[in-house]
């Protein structure tokens, strides 16, 4: 993680006075920003503390914290958690969050329980700078990274809306055992804000959450990939999609920049360098009806993933507006699941979860004022495209 921006210098308008927002502030930043006061060190533990674990926000909260060092923080910093605009709750107990994140944009955070785990899908960027062709967040076009507050900020308000933020609750019943950085946007393309996350995730005075609980899932960014290991030892996940690269050309365009074979070279350098011998690479596989669903491409994932540690997942398509993909059929699920536990390899099927609150994986969207213009350019392909099938004139964009 880049160490040259100081505390001090993170600061963000509000209002009309400058505070720092104490929020996104790993260990060794919030010791300097402490330092910078004439404070010692170990505030930045008791901060910690009382945010993350305790939820508290309001330095005249901080009991243990000398009245005159809480009214200085309440002139130089704050902690200022995201907004949240709309909560919904799925039939099968998957909760979905719309978050905002300031000019006109919004992410969504999606929380999926399954028994005893509870895994939250959280967003690092606005929209992505990606374009995937089977991905609703691709769609939406990009408009900037998130900060470190914004991203731990989606932890924070997971957790505090299951009552896990109080005494004895970052170590009692904890709802968010696992995150996964999955959701909108490539978390390698925000490297240092994504770093610094996930140490707070990690950290024993933070969420305390296990380097095998936290996984950071990557289309392909080698430079960045090659980094990663120098900062953290979470878990990697592939976005691969695709047992070729003529095909993966076409679902994850990254590819023509960095394709399969530096990829996967690059993931075993990372699952190698770390200190647990018996990690795995999983491998996502998104399953798209008479794209890439077929016996032969079952076969070809077996060839290419022969001698790399993996586990793959393999993820039903989730249908989307502005996409013309068709959901993968159970029989061909199911055959290609077999062709790879048949070859040896641990297989699973990522169940569909939350898709009636549309929480299901690549359907996240959000509210992203695109940059790039190519939601607009989505729409106006998608409106030809009807109006083709309807034999008239498209006179206006789809809204």
């Amino acid at each position: 993680m880049s160490s040259d921006v100081s505390a001090v210098d993170a600061v963000e308008i509000v209002g009309d006075a400058a505070k720092v927002n104490l929020l996104g502030m790993s260990q060794g930043r919030l010791e300097a920003f402490f330092e910078s006061l004439g404070e010692k060190k170990f505030r930045a533990t008791q901060v910690l503390k009382w945010v993350h674990q305790l939820g508290v926000t309001d330095f005249a909260q901080m009991t243990n914290i000398s009245k005159a060092l809480r009214e200085r923080l309440a002139e130089v910093a704050e902690v200022r958690i995201p907004e949240v605009i709309e909560q919904w709750d799925s039939t099968d107990g998957t909760r979905k969050f719309l978050i905002r994140v300031g000019g006109g944009n919004a992410i969504e955070t999606v929380f999926i329980p399954d028994g005893e785990r509870g895994t939250l899908c959280v967003s690092s960027q606005v929209g992505c700078s990606l374009d995937c062709s089977f991905c609703a967040t691709g769609k939406q076009g990009f408009n900037r990274d998130l900060t470190s507050d914004e991203i731990i900020g989606q932890v924070w308000i997971a957790a505090k809306s299951f009552g896990q933020l109080q005494e004895g609750g970052a170590r009692g019943d904890r709802k968010v055992t696992n995150v996964v950085l999955m959701g909108m946007g490539e978390p390698l393309l925000n490297f240092e804000n994504v770093v610094e996350a996930m140490h707070l995730m990690m950290h024993d005075n933070c969420y305390g959450i296990s380097k095998r609980r936290v996984t950071l899932s990557t289309s392909g960014v080698v430079p960045q990939l090659d980094r990663l290991g120098k900062y953290t030892d979470a878990c990697l996940a592939i976005s691969l999609h695709a047992p070729n690269d003529e095909l993966r050309n076409q679902l994850v365009p990254i590819n023509k920049k960095y394709p399969i074979a530096q990829l996967l070279a690059s993931a075993r350098r990372y699952i190698e360098g770390l200190p647990d011998v018996h990690r795995k690479i999983t491998i996502e596989y998104t399953l798209i009806d008479q794209v890439n669903d077929r016996i032969e491409h079952a076969h070809e994932l077996v060839e290419l993933l022969k001698d790399v540690p993996v586990k793959i997942n393999l993820i039903p398509f989730n249908p989307f507006g502005l996409s013309n993909y068709k959901k993968v059929s159970n029989n061909a699920l199911r055959r290609f699941q077999q062709i790879l536990i048949d070859a040896g390899y641990t297989a699973t099927v990522r169940t569909t979860r939350g898709d009636d609150i549309d929480a299901a994986c690549g359907q996240l969207a959000g509210q992203v004022n695109d940059r790039t213009k190519r939601s607009q350019r989505y729409k106006l392909d998608q409106a030809a495209l009807l109006a083709s099938e309807n034999d008239t004139i498209p006179v206006k964009m789809v809204q």
